[in-house]
């Protein structure tokens, strides 16, 4: 790689002096001298040639000396050449300037050339060193960017300076997985204008994901309206269920206040409805070397789908396994029932999480005895139940229990369609 160095002094007879003692080096590639006779004449030469590593600067010259044009050297934007001040013996008052003002280094005059040698080799490394840097950061806060759009920033800026951690190899790791849909979101797309549907998903999307981020969740994958997220990956949370549980209710009252808003201007938003489940999963980047595609892979993933496709059944919003709930101290939530879901044979025990406020709530201190009846095999269950619907029309799953025992179902094993 070609050094260009620029050189700045009046004296005439320097050009000639510098490359008779550096012909070789200009011979054989590795520098190539351009020349100033002032300030001003340098700043019209950097101009021209954005490509100059290194000046050498004299600081006695008419029109604009060595330390003026340190100055503007420092106050351009963008400006990174490494500047080395040529001085006369003793004159440490202006050297002390000049380091003030960015000087990287200084030689005396008369002009020692093989220390002057030294100090161009010791100025262009310097200078391949600040490259290298800028380089670096520039490709961490491009990996920072591409990362934002998956993890949290908090675990994205991590990633970004961490070139093992951008590998992101597959593993099996102790998980909570997280999945949330829209109801009847492809009948909406049809019925309304593309402008509309652009606008209401980019507004759902942004504030789904801010809520994933500030729980500090992984979003592994976007497919439409469906969000599906990871917690205690790529980095360890040993918190992981407690934050999926509490990531899942967040956004549950996001998802509330945003049918809400724009219901108000005339769109009917289905209801958002949310699975989690905690255990192992395979987890990495599967993108096949060519794109970064970070997901997850195994039963505790296909649970977590399945549970929030079982909401559409059960009549509620937010299905979360006993796995998971086991996970977090101090859980709150009703129990839904044993769920066959399909491709399982044993029956998998899920709840419905609740806010401390939802729990404390009389109402659900009367279902949580309708289903210990239930789990009982007590028949007072069916009236148990229909005492439920009488003070809370409203609840789709006390609703969804007594139409089972209506049907002659007994004790809490679902089947699930």
């Amino acid at each position: 790689m070609t050094a260009r160095i620029l050189v700045v002094d009046d004296e005439p007879d320097l050009e000639v002096l510098i490359v008779q003692k550096f012909r070789r080096q200009i011979r054989d590639g590795a520098v190539i001298f351009l020349f100033a006779s002032d300030g001003v004449d340098a700043l019209s030469v950097i101009d021209g040639n954005s490509d100059i590593d290194m000046v050498l600067c004299d600081i006695n010259m008419p029109r604009m000396d060595g330390l003026s044009l340190l100055e503007k050297l420092q106050q351009a934007e963008g400006q990174q050449l490494s500047t080395v001040i040529v001085s006369a013996y003793g004159d440490m008052a202006n050297i002390r300037t000049a380091m003030n003002r960015g000087a990287f280094d200084f030689i005396t005059k008369p002009i020692d050339f093989a220390d002057l040698e030294t100090t161009i080799a010791k100025t262009l490394k310097h200078r391949e060193m600040l490259h290298e840097a800028h380089r670096r950061q520039a490709v961490a806060e491009r990996a920072h960017a591409s990362l934002s759009r998956y993890f949290s920033p908090n675990l994205a800026e991590r990633l970004a300076g961490d070139a093992d951690g951008l590998a992101l190899a597959g593993q099996w790791r102790e998980v909570a997985s997280l999945f949330t849909d829209i109801t009847s979101f492809t009948t909406l797309v049809e019925t309304i204008d593309p402008a509309t549907l652009g606008a209401l998903l980019n507004d759902y999307l942004a504030g789904m994901t801010d809520v994933v981020f500030a729980h500090e969740g992984t979003v592994a994958k976007i497919v439409g309206d469906a969000l599906h997220v990871l917690f205690g990956a790529p980095g360890e949370q040993q918190d992981h269920a407690a934050r999926a549980v509490a990531c899942a209710l967040e956004l549950d009252a996001l998802s509330q206040s945003f049918r809400d808003s724009w219901r108000d201007k005339g769109v009917a938003v289905g209801t958002t409805r949310i699975g989690v489940h905690a255990g192992p999963a395979l987890v990495g980047n599967f993108g096949g070397g060519r794109f970064f595609d970070y997901t997850a892979y195994g039963d505790t993933i296909n649970i977590a789908a399945r549970l929030e496709s079982a909401n559409k059944q059960l009549g509620t919003r937010i299905c979360v396994s006993g796995s998971a709930a086991a996970r977090v101290d101090g859980f709150r939530g009703r129990p839904v029932g044993d769920l066959m879901l399909r491709g399982r044979a044993e029956a998998l025990r899920a709840f419905e999480p609740l806010s401390s406020k939802q729990y404390d709530d009389p109402s659900t201190a009367s279902y949580l005895e309708a289903f210990g009846r239930l789990e009982a095999g007590d028949a007072n269950a069916l009236t148990a139940f229909a005492a439920q619907i009488g003070k809370c029309p409203d609840d789709q799953l006390a609703s969804f229990h007594l139409k089972r025992l209506l049907n002659g179902a007994k004790g809490t094993r679902i089947s699930l369609d």
